[in-house]
């Protein structure tokens, strides 16, 4: 068959190796994928209206479709295996005919011949095929190299610009790096903040939050205003004690969408410095609070406060409720991690905060239980009692837990020995080809030990004499016959 000639077929792959932001040997391998099922797709049509679809699934994956660039066009090649009689003539070939090319031809061997169409038969539907694969495979790879570009990204947070609106998601263009394309990503309703202005071509700092693969549609970036990461990456930028590492942050609680309106998002960070002449809290704050203003501009007026780690869990309870004044905390269950605070009367609103959320980012913070006492209501005697109470509850529910892990373990236990006794009385297939495979191996180590036995020399000396044994046994049967 001649070459099927595709004029500008170069300039055709530079073009979309630009546009695509592909390199060129992937859209060349894109091309000849497509134009391979295009072909698949002319074989079929040559059907249609005459008989049923007689080519499976893998039919034709022994053909190939070969780019010649320097003359711009394309063959069909199909490998075929030599045999004395052919069954299928897409798949096999007759040695008495390849001999006619090639003496020393033999049967099982495989040559690759060239069965391209004419570019007349090709068809509009296998040329519409063509087009379309060939567009979802550049999807694809494009996709695909998104996924390997971001999934490994060292920098987390990333520089967007506003593309347009989809339903309740923002689509964004980031890029992973100086002089990379850029690639669409979605900001999810859930991940936006409420004072954001999402306008077209507004640049926003974002999170990676993941690269996930959506079904129909491949991997796909999921990018988040709201995750406390992109807290801490703005605090690294900003504070330079950050970043040489004499200050660290140990925690961060962030409320980015309250659950009401009446309430603005909120975040508390625990910072920790290394060297004692440090002041870690004065260093994220700044100069006239020069630096935390910046990373409360980026987030769009986020409410922010900075208190000091402290190991002690009552000191660093107090510390989380700031701005309120705590009197005293009282750890009344250390291993359930409930704490009691006491607040003068004038402090219990703002230790509580707005509808619970300082309190609320405190039990985060800190990851303990916290309840809000009046100090001069407090009854320590009652709330001891109550307390009391609440352990022995807790204790009985993680004794049922334990008990019920127990009796879950016990049971698996009886279940796999259950198993094993009833596979050994009835095997499975699986066992049986283990059998099989385990026994030729015993049989062939037996088969050798008889086989070096049989090598040896034969010691006479060492070999019991059962034929004098036996001639003994005969004159002893006489003896008695005749002495009867």
């Amino acid at each position: 068959m001649a070459l099927v000639l595709l004029p500008g077929l170069n300039n055709l792959i530079e073009d979309i190796s630009e546009e695509k932001k592909l390199p060129a040997q992937v859209v060349e391998a894109a091309l000849r994928e497509a134009l391979l099922k295009g072909y698949e797709r002319y074989r079929r049509t040559l059907y249609l209206g005459i008989s049923e679809d007689p080519f499976e699934e893998e039919y034709f994956s022994n053909f190939d479709v070969g780019l010649e660039l320097d003359d711009e066009g394309y063959r069909v090649l199909a490998s075929k295996i030599i045999v004395e009689e052919v069954e299928s003539e897409d798949h096999q070939i007759a040695l008495q005919e390849v001999m006619q090319v090639a003496e020393d031809a033999q049967i099982g061997d495989t040559v690759v011949l060239d069965v391209t169409p004419e570019k007349e038969d090709f068809g509009r539907m296998a040329a519409a095929t063509t087009k379309q694969v060939l567009a979802q495979k550049l999807r694809d790879q494009q996709r695909r190299m998104i996924q390997e570009e971001f999934a490994d990204l060292e920098d987390p947070v990333l520089t967007a610009r506003v593309i347009r609106f989809e339903r309740h998601s923002v689509i964004m263009a980031v890029s992973s790096g100086l002089g990379r394309p850029e690639v669409e990503a979605e900001l999810p309703r859930r991940d936006q903040l409420p004072n954001d202005n999402y306008r077209a071509n507004a640049t926003f700092k974002v999170f990676l939050k993941e690269v996930s693969e959506v079904p129909r549609r491949g991997p796909q970036l999921f990018v988040s205003r709201s995750n406390a990461g992109l807290v801490v990456y703005l605090f690294e930028n900003e504070v330079p004690e950050i970043q040489e590492g004499s200050v660290r942050i140990v925690a961060v609680a962030r409320e980015a969408n309250p659950p009401s309106r009446s309430v603005g998002p909120r975040t508390k960070v625990a910072v920790d410095s290394i060297e004692r002449e440090v002041d870690p809290v004065g260093a994220c704050i700044g100069a006239r609070g020069s630096r935390i203003q910046q990373v409360v501009n980026e987030l769009r007026g986020e409410k922010i406060d900075v208190i000091r780690w402290s190991p002690d869990p009552g000191q660093y309870i107090a510390n989380s409720l700031s701005p309120a004044r705590v009197e005293m905390v009282r750890l009344v269950d250390p291993e359930g991690q409930h704490a009691h605070v006491l607040v003068p009367p004038d402090q219990l609103s703002l230790a509580i905060g707005r509808e619970g959320q300082n309190v609320r980012l405190a039990a985060r913070l800190t990851g303990w239980k916290i309840d809000i006492k009046n100090s001069q209501e407090y009854d320590q005697a009652s709330e001891d009692t109550t307390v009391a109470e609440l352990i022995s509850q807790r204790e009985e529910e993680e004794a049922l837990q334990r008990d019920a892990e127990a009796r879950l373990a016990a049971e698996q236990a009886t279940r796999a020995e259950e198993d094993a006794r009833l596979r050994e009385l009835y095997p499975l297939p699986e066992d049986e080809e283990e059998y099989d495979q385990e026994e030729p191996a015993k049989t062939m180590a037996e088969d050798e030990n008889a086989s070096d036995a049989d090598g040896q020399p034969d010691d006479l000396s060492s070999q019991p004499d059962t034929s004098s044994e036996q001639l003994s046994n005969e004159e002893s049967v006489e003896e008695e016959d005749r002495a009867r």
